[in-house]
């Protein structure tokens, strides 16, 4: 099974006249939103949540402006189980959410996955567990990587570390879900789906699959089946083998990594989407100091680019995994390397961020140990003395694309990141390197007969 290939289709302005691509301020949500939309989205169904709302506000907006289908739905159960009647019958459908909503996904997530029903899921990531926060948080990596629902499947994940790697990654996204017939899902978290940057409005619109399975009507032709119900034994498994299968052409063929001065490093952090950002300013800083340090940045999560990065680490002292939370991703991280180099852990939770300056110092105590075999706390500091109340505010975002500097990545005094203010009177908080290889909503009770579809 391989990959098709990309079809390049010329960018278009929001009023959809063609036009030499162009840079422009987007922010993060809404970058994704009109990237699928130029990717030939014909559905899409949502549920409002911070802090992916805007992402649905513009869907809102937009797709009646093409003449497509937007349904804000009564939840997120209604939502993702329309995504799988619209994609059952053939459209191009997306998804977007974040944490309790896409825990509700989860029964209908492995049904499609089941039945085999594309569909692209936008995830942007915020703190938990529970309804936690609105704050940015990278604490639904195992929801994603290990299967999100019940039963024996994965589904692909691909993680951005910028609004423009985003806007590719959401045509990749279709193409994979078609062409492997899976569910997909993009992971982003808070900092990615609130942050504005120029980008390049250069779309893509993926090659149209001929789909002989979808539910289009059996006039003229033997009606099909599209369900994910196998009572006999004999058949589920026969069908679990066929999923497994296809799996492994994923595992195979599909994934996607960069790295970042990694010639000459001895220690390498690896971090995924706002924390690769986060890296990158600490590589520059450690580096300042004399540490060789380098990057490596999964960007398919799921399938982990394992034997690339135990590579990595065999010309490498120490690993440094950088997460938005308690220690995901450095799980798979220790399984790849398997023990032979040591690996160090530095995260934030809650809807903190790590500091490059943390990340800097973690860096040190690993090249000065040798990296003992354990996790590094998770930061827990006290609150910083402010004058009056002091609040997290943030500034406006900033970028500086022609400098070669990393907007999303500066944490100082002017960056656009939360910080601490001191304040008089209380205030309302207001790639270089690429390597890719080739709950139940009710208490009925279902019957057989309920699941699945034909037409």
């Amino acid at each position: 099974m391989t990959t098709p290939a990309p079809v390049e289709d010329p960018s278009f302005s929001l009023a959809g006249t063609r036009e030499p691509p162009r840079r422009v301020l987007m922010k993060g949500n809404e970058a994704i939103a009109e990237a699928a939309i130029q990717a030939g989205c014909d559905a899409y169904f949502g549920y409002p949540i911070t802090p992916q709302a805007e992402l649905l506000e513009w869907m809102a907006r937009r797709m009646p402006e093409e003449g497509r289908a937007f349904v804000q739905a009564e939840s997120e159960l209604g939502a993702i189980n329309m995504a799988l009647g619209a994609g059952a019958a053939g459209a191009r459908v997306l998804v977007s959410s974040s944490g309790p909503g896409v825990s509700l996904m989860a029964e209908a997530m492995s049904y499609m996955a089941g039945s085999e029903v594309p569909m692209v899921l936008i995830n942007v990531m915020r703190g938990g567990p529970g309804l936690g926060s609105i704050g940015p948080s990278q604490s639904d990596y195992f929801q994603a990587v290990k299967g999100h629902g019940h039963g024996d499947y994965r589904v692909p994940v691909l993680a951005p570390s910028s609004i423009g790697e985003a806007m590719e990654l959401v045509a990749t996204a279709f193409e994979l879900a078609e062409h492997y017939r899976t569910p997909v899902i993009i992971l982003a978290d808070g900092i990615m789906g609130q942050a504005m940057e120029p980008v390049e409005q250069h779309y893509r619109t993926p090659a149209r699959q001929t789909a002989a399975w979808a539910l289009t009507g059996a006039d003229g032709r033997e009606p099909r089946v599209v369900r994910s119900l196998h009572l006999a034994p004999e058949e589920l498994e026969e069908h679990n083998a066929h999923l497994q299968e296809k799996f492994h052409a994923i595992a195979e063929h599909e994934v996607r990594w960069a790295g970042e001065r990694l010639d000459d490093a001895d220690l390498v952090i690896v971090a995924y989407g706002t924390a690769a950002r986060v890296a990158r300013t600490a590589i520059a800083r450690a580096r300042a100091a004399g540490l060789r340090v380098g990057l490596f940045r999964p960007i398919s999560l799921w399938p982990f680019p394992s034997a690339e990065l135990a590579s990595v680490a065999d010309r490498a002292r120490g690993l440094l995994v950088v997460e938005l939370s308690a220690g995901q991703m450095v799980e798979d991280v220790r399984l790849a390397v398997g023990g032979g180099i040591p690996v160090a852990f530095e995260g934030r939770t809650g809807g903190m961020v790590p500091s490059p300056d943390e990340v800097v110092e973690a860096l040190r105590e690993l090249d000065a140990t040798g990296g003992p075999l354990r996790r590094r706390r998770v930061r827990r500091r006290p609150p910083i003395p402010v004058s009056g109340t002091g609040h997290l505010h943030p500034h406006e975002p900033m970028a500086e694309p022609e400098t070669g500097h990393d907007a999303l990545s500066i944490f100082g005094d002017d960056a656009w990141m939360p910080h601490w203010y001191t304040v008089p009177v209380p205030t309302r908080p207001t790639r270089n390197g690429h390597g890719r290889g080739q709950g139940r909503n009710g208490s009925a009770e279902r019957r057989p007969d309920d699941e699945g579809g034909s037409r």
